[in-house]
């Protein structure tokens, strides 16, 4: 869907201004280069957060504080 909008304004966006739109289909590689170190920060965030929240909760997890409202079913 996300992809979908973006081609639709690109088609708006020649009609309205064509040299406007083929300098963003050409600047577009450069710009997905740049964002790429930002979003390998993001990745590494999110996985050193979840680290955190691991470490954090395995002592309640080793004695069980997570069973009290399960529902174990026999199947």
């Amino acid at each position: 869907m996300n992809t979908l909008f973006a081609l639709a304004a690109w088609c708006l966006l020649l009609v309205l201004c064509w040299p406007l739109a083929i300098l963003a289909l050409l600047l577009w590689p450069l710009v997905w280069l740049l964002s790429l170190p930002l979003r390998l920060v993001g990745i590494t965030c999110s996985a050193l957060f979840e680290l955190l929240r691991a470490l954090l909760m395995l002592p309640a997890r080793l004695l069980g504080g997570g069973r009290r409202g399960a529902v174990v079913r026999d199947c």
